[in-house]
């Protein structure tokens, strides 16, 4: 399953060195504007302290996490939407996007410009979403006198033109479709339009030392996003905590207070806002994570690892990790009556360790 977060902002905010960061890539990062030029794709682990118990206690040779894939996206300017800066490609690629971490500078350093010539969160936010609303007034400002002749032509439900007039009313007044009265129109006639602002937002503030240790600075920016998930992290820390081993790592953010890196909280955060998931299977090959979204059943889960399990599927034996490391294994779990068979109408939970069962093939073998 490919999902990917695109990773915005107005130039100079530590974009690149966050997406650096996150992926132990080599990007460019300069003290300049459009540093970025390409997008780059950077797909990162989601820790998982699961997967090393079950590698331990089925002798698995290798382990393999679920992903989230990120794409470093070079920096929007005011005017973007009207072509400003490298605003039509940008804005682009943020389109393809599934969901937007806007990163929001947070730190003072008369080294590093900032492109408005001050810091301000606010005003940074605001340039973002106010480009973002633009660029999809524009959008449906074209589509909606073609979907006015399709409805009179009877190609069209009314249903996608109501959708579209509601959509750009709320547009208008400033509101991001993804907020609660986007969610009151119809999403299927919604998505077909691909405007950036249905996207849920993830914000990341970048900030040094002193902010990382300011919880009243922390609470104002919080208040400035919420309802949307806000994850505070030095990106500069954090290109230097991917250097250190294992070990090193974990002392360096004690010293600083941490007990999490901030790459992966956005990893984790990244993952739940997208409305993900996983489910586990082992075995002396591999202990394995698989990514499907929340509400997904036993069939739909079968089929992420391979087509067949989903077309053929008959049932899935499953047990869930906690009570499986809480009895000590697979044995003891059966003998306990605590590996379930369950059917085609099973909604997946986190954590469930499976094999299905299939007329065309078996999978996820432990």
């Amino acid at each position: 399953m490919s999902l990917t977060i695109g990773i915005a902002g107005l130039p100079n905010v530590g974009k690149s060195t966050l997406f650096n960061a996150l992926t132990r890539a080599t990007v460019l990062a300069a003290n300049y504007p459009f540093a970025t030029i390409e997008p780059n794709v950077g797909v990162v682990p989601l820790p998982d302290p699961r997967l090393g118990v079950l590698a331990k206690m089925f002798s698995s040779e290798k382990v393999v996490p679920a992903t989230v894939s990120f794409v470093d996206i070079a920096g929007i300017v005011r005017g973007a939407s009207e072509g400003e800066g490298l605003g039509n490609q940008f804005l682009a690629n943020i389109r393809e996007a599934d969901a937007i971490c806007q990163v929001t500078r947070a730190f003072a350093d008369p080294d590093v410009v900032h492109v408005d010539g001050k810091v301000d969160p606010e005003s940074d936010i605001e340039t973002i979403k106010t480009e973002l609303i633009l660029a999809d007034m524009q959008t449906l400002d074209k589509q909606i006198p073609r979907l006015e002749k399709e409805v009179r032509a009877k190609k069209t439900e009314p249903i996608v033109l109501e959708t579209a007039t509601q959509a750009l009313a709320l547009l208008e007044k400033g509101e991001l479709l993804s907020g609660p009265e986007g969610a009151k129109l119809d999403q299927d006639a919604l998505k077909s339009f691909q405007l950036m602002t249905t996207k849920p937002f993830i914000f990341v503030f970048n900030m040094d030392a002193d902010g990382m240790e300011n919880e009243d600075l922390q609470a104002e920016l919080r208040s400035l996003v919420a309802p949307a998930e806000a994850i505070f992290l030095d990106a500069q820390f954090e290109s230097e905590l991917v250097e250190l081993d294992e070990d090193d790592a974990r002392e360096m953010l004690a010293e600083s207070g941490q007990d999490e890196s901030g790459l992966d909280k956005l990893a984790r955060v990244g993952f739940n806002t997208l409305g993900l998931q996983t489910f586990l299977t082992a075995g002396p090959k591999e202990s394995r994570a698989w990514t499907i979204h929340k509400g997904d059943t036993a069939p739909k889960a079968a089929g992420v690892i391979h087509t067949d399990f989903e077309k053929g599927f008959i049932k899935a034996e499953i047990v869930s990790y906690d009570t499986l490391v809480e009895l000590g294994g697979m044995h003891e779990a059966r003998a306990a009556g605590k590996v379930r068979m369950e059917g085609k109408d099973y909604v997946m939970a986190d954590g469930d360790i499976c094999e299905f069962r299939s007329g065309l093939a078996s999978g996820g073998k432990k």
